[in-house]
């Protein structure tokens, strides 16, 4: 019992470590990375009949949909942004379907949606790669030097 808990403790730490040093591109990479393992957790669960696990993985599939969504920058491409964000917002909505029902087909969608946007991600040439890692890296900077300015003046929460 306590070799499984340990080796969770590891597990976490080590994930912590990489997300530490990750760039963007790697910490979306890990998220799509994620999010296809908690679906096929969940699924797992389904057929076990164990439906408050299935519910905790849909949950956690959830949260990363959520963080997915959250980074997409429709700044580059209007269109292509909502169409991103409404695309997930679908996904969401069959994972409330698959809890709900306690089958795995919503979920089997869901997997055969995310598929094509992770190998496609996958496939981002390096020097591509590394000139969004800068720019992304550079947009968040001056966003922490702004909040830290705000901050400092004592206007934290404008």
């Amino acid at each position: 019992m306590a070799y499984g808990r340990n080796l969770k403790a590891y597990n976490r730490t080590k994930l912590e470590a990489e997300i530490l040093v990750a760039s963007p591109y790697r910490i979306t990479q890990m998220l799509f990375e994620g999010l296809i393992e908690r679906l096929n957790q969940a699924k797992g669960y389904i057929e076990l009949n164990d439906f408050a696990k299935k519910a905790d993985y849909i949950s956690k599939a959830m949260g990363i949909l959520n963080g997915l969504q959250g980074a997409v920058d429709p700044s580059y491409d209007e269109e292509l942004g909502a169409r991103i964000i409404g695309l997930y917002e679908y996904m969401k909505d069959r994972l409330n379907d698959a809890n709900a029902s306690n089958t795995i087909e919503p979920i089997d969608e869901v997997i055969r949606l995310i598929t094509p946007i992770k190998e496609a991600w996958d496939q981002i040439p390096e020097d591509i790669r590394e000139e969004q890692n800068i720019a992304i890296t550079k947009k968040y900077e001056e966003i922490d030097a702004a909040q830290r300015e705000r901050n400092r003046k004592g206007y934290a929460y404008s």
